[in-house]
């Protein structure tokens, strides 16, 4: 599984803040039942004729997919701490977290790190 890169931070675009202004994410509802086994439909983008439409929603759903990968990323830091938590009696080793995400031993280990700062932020004092 290839190493997740970040999606660009809405909140250092603008002005002053070093990037372009960011739309907020088209929400990720589902791909329609009746498509899904063909690889023609997506999204029902074939079906805008519009180039103008087309970039927009196209744009929404980059960003929207870039949201859900960071989302699902933090979740995964998350379970990788709390797989490594030495308080559990059944922890697993970084190399084991490594194995089972299919991911470098460095990487599993930033990730742990990474997942223990967001539970941190989580847990009330």
């Amino acid at each position: 599984m290839p190493e997740p890169h970040a999606a660009p931070d809405p909140r250092d675009a603008g002005p002053g803040g070093g990037g372009p202004r960011f739309r907020r994410p088209a929400p990720l509802l589902f791909e329609p039942a009746e498509t899904t086994g063909d690889e023609e439909h997506f999204f029902d983008l074939e079906s805008l004729e519009d180039p103008r439409e087309l970039l927009d929603r196209s744009t929404e759903l980059t960003l929207a997919f870039r949201a859900a990968a960071d989302r699902a990323m933090e979740f995964q830091a998350m379970a990788a701490a709390q797989l490594a938590d030495p308080r559990r009696f059944d922890r697993l080793s970084e190399d084991a977290v490594a194995e089972r995400a299919e991911w470098t031993v460095d990487y599993a280990r930033r990730m742990i790190d990474f997942g223990r700062e967001l539970l941190a932020e989580r847990t009330p004092e």
